[in-house]
């Protein structure tokens, strides 16, 4: 301990981190900046004193101060500032991934009231859960990575990341219907670094626990009278585990170019490509009944699976983007972006030699899966802003979309290797070489489109009215026996907006969501299920205070599933094909938030939601049943200090609630589930957070401390028979050069 002591004493006092920049917005927006040192002050003193600076903007917490981030419109389609927005949005900034020193997206969206993790599948992938809701939909640039309609999720590499944008709540009205982004929990975008016509590189490298190595650079540059730009991204990472024999090797390159082709028209292209391979942590077991909560802290040099293990994951994903303005009122804009997504996983996999005793005792087997999935997507839209008519000012959108998806997977046999007891040692070596004979892939594809229209009317400087229009068609077929499925949607969004003073925004909203995914499957009596659809009602207060440095949100939504279906068992427990209605799906609650500069040198985040999500009248799960993995509580906090010399220290905290493990059911809806038995509730969980740096020049170093307090916490896709620790405490130091 003392050693640890004084070695967090020696890198504290070299520690530094990057210093808060003044930038200004029209050179921002015009992308005319050459040398972004200039505009670097020596005290945050200064920032406010000259009255001059109107336009001045400090990139902060939630991003820019000034106007909406980049890629934005991806998912609203809209050219306003979040607290301009119907939606309920939350933005995390490069600024707030840079000074926490978040590597993965789970980290970086605990930043986010009321967004946490669904599963991690044991690092693989990264599944996240908002109001309720298992796994959002996902989209780099605005396109879909991993097409699996619960959101399982895939690896993001922050280095190439410029902000995540996440819509809670239905995105029908612009994103389509249910079972494809449209999803009435929310939806993710991941938006990549652009060239900013700017000449200047930045070169950095982490180490931590773990064996953590990670060198990054980012660098770009404009050419040609600033007619065109370039930029790129790269990381490569090699790290170890807290667990024996996890591990994972990443390179990460993230190229784009702009090319201004007159003032009223600029062409941006860029493509951002990941390789991960890693062994997968498949966690620990349940020593008990599924009722009891008697989760095994299991020593971390033992491993269930096998040294072998491995997962190799490749993802790509590309966009051309086309703006065109006409005059000072209109817009076009097109986006033509496209993902693929492969993976090859072969590992092992356990379960329960008695579900009555010997909970210890566990089966080992070994499998393998492959799965290729393809995106694509084109958006046009037609955006008016500051339009009138009379005396009514019209911000509007119409636009059209279509999307197509082309998903394999291939399973192979799967081969029981041995019996291991957890509570024992035993060996982690595959013996010899296991032949896996591949399946049939399931091969599926769907395609959708939808016309839609948005106009956010201000009658009053204190009176907005929001309507939205969408109607969407959608078509998938696989070749295994869920076969075709077909039908449209028609989407409506309403809104009301009043702002009593300048600053304060009191908001109300209904939307709805259709999900055509079950409607084709047939009912025990041969008749379709038909649609589930959700209605949403949301009312709150958006207000930005301290003159746009703070920002303050209160949202208090009602959502209802209907009709919802689950899959019939017989009983041997085999799935029939056939299907049932489920019920309905209650969820409420309430999302405050709090983000930006409260003082010159002080910048926070505050979050905290509560969440009542129930089954209602349903003969598959228990009334009043909460679904998996939703917790009631969640809070996050993160304050931020810059000294006037370049000392900083940030320190955070994150809280989680507990959450049902598992669905209560009354009927085997799924291989996994236990009729009639109330599943235990993982523990709640709160993580402490910090760090500190110090700048100096061109020069910085950031050191981070994450779960300080070594607290014992889980996640867990239990169904899919993962329950991964979180991680414990470890800690890393960023170096970065600036030229």
């Amino acid at each position: 301990m003392k050693k640890l002591i004084l070695s967090t004493l020696l890198i504290v006092v070299c520690a530094a981190s990057k210093g808060a920049y003044l930038v200004d917005n029209n050179n921002l927006v015009d992308n005319k900046i050459e040398n972004t040192e200039s505009l670097k002050i020596d005290s945050l003193y200064d920032w406010e004193r000259d009255s001059s600076m109107i336009a001045v903007e400090v990139i902060e917490v939630f991003g820019s101060r000034y106007r909406a981030p980049k890629k934005i419109d991806f998912i609203t389609r809209l050219p306003l500032r979040v607290s301009e927005q119907i939606q309920s949005i939350s933005v995390v900034s490069e600024a707030m991934i840079e000074k926490q020193g978040t590597l993965t997206l789970s980290d970086a969206t605990r930043n986010v009231v009321g967004v946490s993790t669904f599963a991690t599948y044991g690092g693989a992938s990264e599944s996240l859960s908002a109001r309720g809701f298992r796994g959002l939909p996902v989209l780099k640039n605005g396109v879909r990575v991993h097409s699996d309609f619960r959101g399982q999720g895939a690896l993001m590499d922050m280095q190439g990341i410029e902000s995540i944008q996440v819509v809670k709540g239905s995105a029908a009205i612009t994103q389509g219907i249910g079972n494809d982004l449209g999803a009435a929990g929310g939806t993710v975008n991941v938006a990549t670094k652009t060239p900013r016509y700017v000449n200047e590189a930045t070169v950095g490298l982490r180490l931590g626990s773990w064996g953590l190595v990670r060198p990054t650079f980012d660098v770009q540059g404009s050419f040609a009278d600033n007619r065109f730009a370039v930029r790129l991204n790269g990381a490569l990472e090699r790290a170890d585990n807290y667990r024996i024999y996890v591990n994972k090797d990443r390179v990460y390159l993230n190229p784009s170019l702009e090319w201004r082709i007159s003032n009223n028209t600029t062409l941006t292209a860029e493509l951002d490509y990941l390789h991960d391979s890693r062994t997968p942590d498949r966690g620990t077991v349940n020593l008990a009944a599924d009722s009891i909560n008697a989760l095994y802290n299991m020593p971390d040099d033992r491993f269930l699976g096998f040294k072998s293990d491995r997962i190799f994951t490749n993802q790509m994903s590309y966009s051309v983007r086309l703006s065109h303005r006409f005059g000072d009122k209109l817009s076009l804009r097109a986006v033509y972006a496209g993902s693929s997504l492969s993976t090859d996983n072969t590992g092992a996999s356990t379960s329960k030699l008695s579900r009555t005793g010997d909970f210890n005792m566990l089966i080992r087997s070994i499998g393998r899966s492959q799965r290729s999935d393809n995106n694509q997507v084109f958006q046009l839209d037609l955006v008016g802003q500051d339009v009138y008519t009379g005396p009514i000012r019209h911000t509007f959108q119409v636009g059209a979309d279509f999307r197509a998806t082309k998903v394999s997977s291939t399973s192979f046999t799967s081969k029981v290797v041995d019996t291991i007891n957890v509570l024992q040692p035993f060996s982690n070596t595959l013996p010899g070489d296991v032949a896996l004979t591949a399946l049939d892939p399931t091969i599926s594809t769907a395609y959708s489109y939808g016309i839609l229209a948005q106009d956010v009317i201000t009658f009053h400087k204190t009176i907005k009215a929001v309507l939205g229009l969408r109607y969407s068609f959608g078509n998938s077929y696989d070749n295994s026996s869920a076969g075709q499925t077909t039908g449209d949607a028609l989407n409506p969004m309403l809104g009301l907006i009043i702002t009593p003073i300048e600053g304060l925004n009191i908001f109300g909203s209904y939307t709805n969501t259709t999900d055509i995914r079950s409607a084709a499957n047939l009912k025990v009596d041969g008749t379709p299920i038909g649609a589930s659809t959700t209605q949403q009602f949301e009312v709150g207060i958006k207000s930005e205070l301290l003159n746009n440095r703070l920002r303050a949100n209160l949202t208090l939504f009602s959502v209802m599933n209907y009709n919802l279906a689950y899959q019939v068992y017989d009983e041997a427990n085999q799935a029939t094909g056939r299907y049932e209605q489920a019920g309905d799906l209650s969820r409420r609650g309430i999302e405050v938030e709090i983000s930006g500069r409260v003082h010159r040198n002080i910048e926070l985040i505050l979050g905290y939601a509560y969440l009542d999500a129930k089954y209602v009248d349903s003969p598959a799960y228990v009334n009043g049943s909460t679904p998996m993995n939703a917790p009631k509580h969640t809070a996050n906090g993160w304050i931020y200090y810059t000294a006037p010399f370049g000392m900083t220290i940030g320190v955070g905290a994150y809280y989680v609630g507990e959450r049902p493990v598992n669905d209560y059911t009354k009927k085997t809806t799924h291989a996994n589930s236990d009729p009639g038995v109330k599943p235990f509730d993982l523990p709640a969980y709160t993580t402490l957070n910090a760090t500190l740096g110090y700048s100096y020049k061109r020069a910085s170093v950031n050191v981070i401390f994450n779960n300080i307090t070594n607290t014992l916490g889980y996640n867990s896709y239990y169904r899919g028979g993962f329950i991964n620790k979180i991680d414990p405490f470890n800690a890393s130091v960023s170096l970065a050069y600036r030229f």
